[in-house]
């Protein structure tokens, strides 16, 4: 037979007087005013209120709170709280463990939505590498952290202090807070030292958006498009493509203003560009451990691949045979990285004397691909020469070995001498250049 509960009208007296009989674990005390509200008691004399109704046909049983914290009336308030819920078929337990995580889930997204750019942009750094790569390229990498740089360093060439990277005033800024308004008033800010460089910035930054939409842990935090927006990419300096280049015509004087130059490395090297289609910084980092004259090859850093093997062409061999070998390098300088950095100061003297207007140090380059084509060297060969990324091309792009390009790239080399007016004894002991202009 089920027990009767005890019911009386609970008063402060009540309270403080109720005990819990001998031998019992516990007793209640039912309220007769609120029935659905109990005084219960412990043997260790500790009183709590409880809250006690049916739902869905069980009984539930929820703690109001203890005596000495919930005064009678503000236990029957609740008590009739509860007693609301529960008769509108709400559970108060499931109730109360939504309305948890919900402060849980908000106090979470505070958090995040405070994590800052500079904060994530470490990460990137490490881990945000581009697909199909092992690492970032030496060189990206160093441009990613110069641009975020805060400066104030000791400047290596001239007085005073670095001032910060573009990118420097955005890791100040919550990632939930980079949209279109904020990047473009950045940008307008950056773009007043220098446009040009405040849209290679912008275009670094977008990397970044992008890796982070990509994260689960900041997607929701990130506005990928935002660097995108059209008031952003209207204010971008024009991205005309330079189609710089030698004519066949402008080589003799281009040659001779080389020639005469005062600065002998910088001479070489840059008739070494035209003559190899390298990279400027490709050929400025070659050591003379990667030059080969007995097999007459060059290995060269690369852009795509990590190096990248190239024939040794007999100009090529007899001028480099010239250079002194005072370090590892095979362009050396008195800088701090002990080889040529820039050379576009050497290059302006010569093409001043041979009155040649914009042309670029990558110039060279182009130059040597469309001298290439004039040469009648296959397209293929010439890409594989100046290390493009392969492709599908008209004769269909397959790798050759470096002896299979050997008499392409001195094809080339032939062809661009005899536009230079250069002769030169081609079975000449590497070292024993004789060269002759004939113009």
């Amino acid at each position: 037979m089920k027990q009767q509960k005890s019911r009386v009208r609970l008063t402060v007296g009540r309270v403080a007087d109720f005990a819990c009989p001998a031998g019992k674990s516990q007793a209640f005390l039912w309220d007769t005013e609120t029935p659905t509200l109990a005084l219960r008691v412990t043997p260790t004399g500790r009183k709590t209120y409880v809250f006690e109704a049916r739902l869905v046909g069980a009984t539930i049983r929820i703690n109001v709170g203890t005596a000495a914290d919930w005064p009678i009336e503000k236990a029957r308030g609740e008590a009739k709280r509860l007693k609301m819920l529960v008769d509108t078929g709400i559970d108060p337990r499931e109730l109360e463990r939504q309305q948890v995580a919900d402060r849980a889930a908000k106090v979470a997204a505070s958090a995040a939505e405070a994590i800052t750019v500079g904060e994530v942009w470490p990460l990137y750094l490490a881990n945000g590498k581009p697909k199909r790569r092992d690492a970032w390229k030496p060189r990206y990498r160093a441009d990613l952290e110069a641009m975020a740089a805060p400066g104030g360093v000791e400047k290596k060439r001239g007085e005073g202090r670095t001032r910060p990277g573009p990118l420097f005033p955005l890791l100040a800024l919550p990632l939930a807070g980079v949209n279109e308004d904020s990047l473009k008033s950045w940008f307008d800010c950056e773009a007043t030292k220098g446009k040009h460089q405040a849209a290679r910035a912008l275009m670094m930054f977008r990397g970044f958006l992008r890796w982070c939409s990509s994260q689960p842990a900041y997607r929701k935090l990130t506005d990928r498009d935002a660097g995108r927006a059209a008031a952003i990419v209207e204010s971008l300096p024009s991205n005309t493509r330079r189609t710089d280049a030698l004519e066949a015509a402008q080589i003799p004087g281009w040659w001779a203003g080389v020639e005469q130059l005062n600065n002998r490395t910088a001479s070489v090297y840059l008739r070494a560009l035209l003559l190899t289609g390298a990279r400027r910084e490709e050929l400025a980092a070659l050591t003379w451990a990667n030059v080969d004259f007995l097999w007459r090859k060059l290995t060269l850093a690369d852009k795509v691949d990590d190096t990248r093997t190239i024939p040794l062409t007999p100009y090529m061999a007899q001028l480099l045979a010239t250079m002194p070998r005072s370090s590892e390098y095979v362009f050396v300088s008195t800088g701090k990285v002990g080889r040529i950095a820039d050379a576009r100061a050497s290059h302006a003297l010569a093409l001043k004397s041979a009155s040649i207007d914009g042309l670029t140090i990558h110039g060279l380059r182009r130059s040597f691909s469309l001298l290439g084509e004039a040469a009648g060297a296959p397209a293929g060969a010439i890409a594989q020469v100046m290390g493009h990324k392969p492709s599908a091309t008209a004769e269909g792009y397959r790798p050759r070995s470096t002896d299979a390009l050997r008499p392409f790239h001195e094809q080339i080399e032939a062809y661009i001498l005899a536009l230079a007016g250069v002769k030169f004894e081609r079975e000449a002991e590497p070292g024993k250049l004789h060269v002759v202009n004939s113009r």
